[in-house]
């Protein structure tokens, strides 16, 4: 453990940090998840609506650098194609 108090605060706004990550990366899991699931049944609407939750929570990771913005890119990029695949 850190001894200095600089180095204790740091280090406690990493876990923090660490903690708020890990629950945005599971939330674009899940609505990744939700999109192929859409897909898969070919359900328009609900792959749209889908698409659309998806796409705000995949932008807001990669402007919050969670993500990488391309990475972000990449992932609304694909679902859009699949999306468009079943229409």
């Amino acid at each position: 453990m850190a001894n200095h108090k600089s180095a204790v605060k740091r280090h406690s706004q990493s876990l923090k940090r660490n903690e708020r990550n890990r629950a945005v990366r599971t939330r674009i899991k899940n609505v990744v998840k939700a999109v192929r699931q859409a897909v898969e049944v070919k359900d328009m609407e609900m792959a749209q609506a889908a698409l659309k939750t998806a796409t705000t929570i995949l932008d807001k990771a990669a402007t919050k650098k969670v993500i990488h913005w391309r990475q972000a890119a990449r992932r609304i990029s694909r679902l859009n194609l699949a999306v468009n695949k079943i229409g």
